[in-house]
């Protein structure tokens, strides 16, 4: 083990010199990557203890239809208010297939059909917009129908697929996306760090389109676990893995060897608690809710989830997401190219002796 060195003269050393020689030994940075990862690891489980402990409903979005606004209607949106210590959100519909429509390209969680006779109740819910979303309603339902003697009925309008029941295959397959993808960023610096930038970004296409489809092909095909829409949900997961790699490759051309700290906050204690994937957005905490749609987990997990549950229903935004966040960073990248610790110079050919 290395010593410190002595003082002029043999004498011990004066605590500036201590500190000289501790500022250029290997200790330092050690030392102060310690205390990083033991910060790390406290705000890693308290994000998403935050955002998936205790999933609360604040705000649902609710499509009514029928005699909602009848005594024996709000009787009954007041009771699920109470149960659901939340406001539902409603938007009448004029009728049943429009309000259905609006839970495909879900703008509503659910239908309220009031009718206007003495039938019972109708909560449509959808399991595939939010597993959680869905069980929370369909309780607090029942709990208000048996509380105020309305019958209820309850149905599942999108229930989720056999080899998902909890419907978080697809948080799953995000989360590898997202990972892997800044992974692979940084295995590239380190073990082909003569990459010029063009040679990077094409190498992170490259393992992007390659470990996408490998995890689609896994969950579809090995393991039976989601019936892909093969193709859409490749280019996805693909989008995701090279948007995720150059955020990292962008940030260790700004911070250089602590570009993992920026990359892992963004992608992992902020991004993945906040996808959506785990826990529906309606029953994350307010900011969360807000935020996740705008980083690349949350848009993964988004445009993934329609395409697989909703097909005819995509919307543009989380690609726009996605491909916002890999044309910044490759454009940062790019722009600061001469910061980044990887390359290699050319060299003349007359050089070559």
């Amino acid at each position: 083990m290395s010593e410190l060195p002595h003082g002029e003269h043999g004498r011990p050393p004066t605590p500036g010199e201590r500190w000289a020689a501790f500022r250029k030994s290997p200790f330092l940075p050690a030392t102060v990557l310690a205390l990083i990862l033991a910060a790390a690891a406290g705000l890693f489980a308290g994000s998403y203890t935050y955002a998936m402990a205790n999933p609360t409903p604040h705000t649902i979005p609710t499509a009514v239809v029928g005699a909602y606004d009848q005594p024996k209607g709000r009787r009954f949106i007041t009771g699920m208010e109470e149960a659901l210590a939340a406001s539902l959100k409603l938007r009448p519909y004029g009728s049943l297939p429009a309000a259905r429509t609006a839970v495909d390209d879900q703008k509503v969680f659910a239908v309220l059909e009031v009718p206007t006779g003495g039938g019972p109740v109708v909560l449509d819910v959808s399991g595939a917009s939010g597993a959680t979303v869905a069980q929370v309603l369909e309780e607090s339902a029942q709990q208000v129908g048996r509380a105020t003697g309305i019958p209820v009925t309850v149905r599942d309008l999108n229930p989720l697929q056999h080899g998902d029941p909890r419907g978080l295959a697809i948080f799953y397959i995000s989360l590898a996306a997202v990972i892997i993808g800044f992974v692979g960023a940084i295995q590239l610096s380190v073990h082909a760090r003569a990459l010029n930038p063009l040679e990077r970004i094409a190498f992170t296409v490259g393992y992007a389109l390659l470990g996408g489809f490998v995890i689609a092909a896994v969950v579809d095909w090995m393991l039976g676990a989601l019936n892909l829409p093969f193709v859409e949900s490749w280019l996805i997961l693909a989008l995701t893995m090279f948007a995720s790699g150059m955020v990292f490759t962008m940030f260790n051309t700004l911070f250089g060897r602590w570009a993992m700290l920026p990359t892992w906050g963004l992608m992992v204690l902020l991004g993945n608690p906040s996808s959506g994937g785990a826990v529906s957005w309606p029953l994350l905490p307010s900011p969360l809710g807000q935020i996740g749609r705008w980083l690349p987990p949350g848009a993964s997990v988004n445009a993934q989830h329609t395409a697989v549950y909703f097909a005819g229903h995509q919307h543009a935004f989380p690609f726009l997401v996605l491909a916002a966040w890999a044309v910044v960073s490759c454009a940062v990248f790019w722009g600061w190219r001469h910061r980044h610790p990887g390359g290699r110079q050319a060299h003349p050919a007359h050089a070559a002796g």
